[in-house]
Formats: C-alpha cells, sequence, structure tokens
C-alpha cells in the first residue's frame, strides 16, 4: 500500500468521522440552551472536513491517472478500503458521540464566555484540556440501542432517505474515478458527472433529514419533545448512516458502470 494511498484512508476517515459527529451537535446546543453558537463552532470541524476532501479527491484522480499511464492493474480493491474506511470511521464516530457531546458541549460554553478561537484553541491543548478529555470519555449506553424497540414512532421515511443520501454521497466522487479508468477517453466527463451526482443527495438530505432534525430540535428546545427520545433519533441517523456506507460498498461498481454509460450517451 503507498503512501498516497493512506493519505487517502486518513483523509477519508477524517471526512466521515466529522460528518458523523455533526449528528450529535443539536443534543450539544439543546443543552447548553446555544444552538447558533454549537452550529457556529461546529463549522470549523466542517471547514476542516472541507479542507480534506479538497485533497482527497485529487490524490485519487491522480492515482487514477497513474494506473491509465503507466497500465498497471486495476485499482478497484483500492477503491473499496476506502469505502470499508468511511463504514469504520462511521462506527468510530457513533461510539464518540457521548464523549464528544461533553467535549463540544465545554467548547461551546467557554466560547460563549470568551468569544475567542484561538483562546478555545489554547485551553483544549492545557492540561486542563486534557485532562477534561480524560473525563469527558464515556463508553456508550447500549440502552440507547434497546430503547430504539420501545420507543416510538420510528422515522421510516426519514431513516430509508438518509441511507440512500448517504450511499449516494459515499461512492459519488469514487465510483466517477472509477468510470474513469473504466473509460479513459471519457474521464473527464466521468469525474464532472460526480457533482450532480452529489447534488441528487444532497437535495434528499435538505428536503428531507435536515428539515426534520431542525424541527425536532426546535421541539426539543420549546419543551414539547423530549431529549430522551431526540436522541433517539440521533442514533437512528448514526444507524442509517452507518447502513448506506455499506450498501455504497455493493453500488460502487454499478455506479461506476453507469456513470461510464451516461458519459458515452451524453
Amino acid at each position: 500500500m503507498t503512501t498516497q494511498i493512506l493519505w487517502v484512508l486518513l483523509l477519508s476517515f477524517l471526512i466521515n468521522l466529522i460528518s458523523t459527529l455533526s449528528y450529535s451537535v443539536r443534543i450539544v446546543g439543546i443543552r447548553t440552551r446555544k444552538i447558533a453558537v454549537s452550529v457556529a463552532l461546529f463549522n470549523v470541524l466542517v471547514l476542516v472536513s472541507r479542507t480534506a476532501n479538497g485533497f482527497q479527491a485529487p490524490l485519487l484522480a491522480n492515482i487514477v491517472e497513474k494506473k491509465i499511464g503507466l497500465g498497471h492493474t486495476d485499482p478497484i480493491d483500492q477503491f473499496y478500503w476506502i469505502l470499508w474506511i468511511t463504514s469504520l470511521a462511521t462506527v468510530v464516530g457513533g461510539l464518540l458521540i457521548p464523549s464528544f457531546q461533553r467535549l463540544f458541549s465545554f467548547a461551546v460554553i467557554h466560547f460563549s464566555q470568551h468569544k475567542s478561537i484561538s483562546g478555545l484553541l489554547l485551553a483544549s491543548v492545557s492540561s486542563r484540556g486534557f485532562n477534561l478529555v480524560r473525563s469527558s470519555t464515556v463508553i456508550p449506553n447500549y440502552q440507547n440501542i434497546t430503547r430504539l424497540v420501545s420507543k416510538g414512532p420510528f422515522p421510516w421515511r426519514v431513516f430509508v432517505f438518509n441511507i440512500i443520501a448517504v450511499s449516494v454521497l459515499t461512492v459519488g466522487v469514487l465510483a466517477s474515478l472509477y468510470a474513469g479508468y473504466l473509460n479513459p477517453d471519457l474521464r473527464t466527463t466521468s469525474s464532472n458527472l460526480s457533482s450532480v451526482i452529489n447534488g441528487l443527495a444532497t437535495i434528499l438530505l435538505f428536503l428531507f433529514i435536515d428539515p426534520y432534525l431542525s424541527i425536532l430540535t426546535d421541539e426539543v428546545a420549546e419543551g414539547r419533545y423530549n431529549e430522551p427520545d431526540f436522541r433517539n433519533q440521533v442514533v437512528i441517523m448514526v444507524i442509517a448512516r452507518l447502513l448506506g456506507t455499506l450498501i455504497a460498498q455493493l453500488i460502487f461498481l454499478p455506479a461506476s458502470q453507469l456513470i461510464v454509460f451516461i458519459a458515452e450517451h451524453m
């Protein structure tokens, strides 16, 4: 495994870890009563994720270009490694949510009091920051899973839409790049089709999933919805995300072939 692939795997892990942790931001906002500050502060991590995403795609494209130019073996195994990493990052992110909630709550309160990102960063690397990390690290409660059976109603439509959106977003760029390997003459067209594919999945997120969680967040803040039930919804979204990354394994090759077909008949 080359250094280039290791960097891609590391960036993929970071991107999907942050995406999974994003589900817990609303819980922190509710607990601290600072929803807007929580979202704004988490956008710093989103910026890190997008920066990592900006490096990941060119690295992958370079790998495909080298495989085409040098006539190396099919790089499909490397793409499946990346897909497995997305699932692993989702699992790790889900397990870290309880700990992250505690740490992020401290960050929100600290930022609200001092109004300084640099001060928050300095506090995070101080001895107090390290002690806070150690004291905030907890093991997820298994009852959060068993409670799903007794609590309802289960949001089947949002659950399914989240699975679809995550699976499409997971394979969007990867499938378009691999399509460029399958048909090198149309690799530029195939690569540009990823924005269309990801755009459709993003529409699902903004039309169904994000509004659903936003409504529940407001209802919890207004006292019309219980926080434990809201945490159940977060667990459901994490499970849906994990299933989406696993389904991405199944649809990766068909999606790549579909992109080649579309590129050939445009």
